[in-house]
């Protein structure tokens, strides 16, 4: 199983992997740049073959790439969207040069006006982004949002519609990443085992699980159909530690990288966390082994 965390590239780009392989992850996440701040500079060439070398070293992969939080390529504010337009392109080019498989982005939202216009923005923006562009290797995943607001993506359907229009327009792959949190928020019942099943059959016949390569795994804080994104520590939230074993465990995920994007209120949280789903994972496994 690929069992990963987001972490920091705090003093240079390697670093994020040296992190990730101390904490026993053998994936990871990454921002490729400030996430609250427009400009943003490619990574020294030095530090990419740095990366890639110590990926290749060590076993780390998926590399995944979260974008900026301030790309929004749905807004109806013009200035906002041109902005967006011209970051995610460069979180693209910096995704293709430090060698990440993937680049997850939230789809944005519409404010004041309806999710089909802003599900067209993104769409026009996403090939305005890629014109004349080379990004091999890289798949854009998008990710299903809590549903608070005018965001786009709390649904299934809407996160497929999205794909469907940008499908063909752009030089590069186009998937989705899946958060549990913003799942359980947005009245996505993932924590009891009919709940599961009901939402990974959606998931389904909507999506398309082989194109889901990536789970964001984040207990909730938030109610059921709270539309609230606020994530804890795993098993603690009202996902629970019983509803992180039957996601960890559901033989439909068993090729998913799951990746860690949980708080850190304390020191070591981020290992607790870690050794949280490796330990889910392995007593499944031993349960398996005793009734076979």
């Amino acid at each position: 199983m690929r069992i990963g965390i987001h972490t920091s590239t705090s003093g240079r780009l390697v670093n994020a992997a040296v992190k990730a392989k101390e904490l026993g992850a053998n994936c990871f996440q990454i921002f490729s740049a400030s996430p609250r701040m427009w400009r943003a500079v490619m990574p020294p060439r030095e530090q990419t073959d740095e990366m890639r070398t110590y990926r290749e070293e060590h076993g780390l992969a998926p590399l995944v790439i979260h974008d900026s939080y301030l790309i929004n390529l749905a807004a109806p504010d013009e200035e906002i969207r041109r902005k967006s337009v011209a970051a995610i392109r460069d979180e693209l080019l910096r995704a293709a040069a430090i060698g990440a498989e993937y680049l997850v982005m939230h789809p944005g939202s519409a404010k004041d006006d309806t999710v089909e216009r802003g599900i067209g923005r993104i769409a026009d923006s996403l090939e305005e982004a890629a014109r004349e562009l080379e990004v091999s290797g890289v798949t854009l995943l998008f990710e299903n949002t809590a549903g608070a607001g005018a965001t786009i993506g709390r649904t299934l359907e809407e996160l497929t519609e999205l794909r469907s229009k940008v499908e063909g327009r752009v030089p590069f792959g186009v998937g989705f990443c899946l958060d549990t949190c913003h799942l359980y928020a947005s009245g996505f019942d993932i924590a009891t085992e009919k709940g599961l099943n009901e939402t990974l059959a959606d998931a389904g016949r909507i999506l398309g699980l082989e194109r889901i390569p990536v789970i964001h795994v984040n207990d909730s804080k938030g109610p059921l159909a709270s539309r609230l994104d606020r994530h804890a520590n795993i098993g603690e939230g009202h996902i629970g530690l019983e509803g992180f074993r039957r996601i960890l465990n559901h033989p439909d995920l068993a090729e998913k990288a799951f990746v860690l994007e949980t708080p850190i209120d304390q020191p070591g949280d981020d290992q607790r966390n870690v050794d949280a789903l490796k330990s889910l994972c392995r007593k499944r496994r031993t349960t398996t082994r005793k009734s076979s």
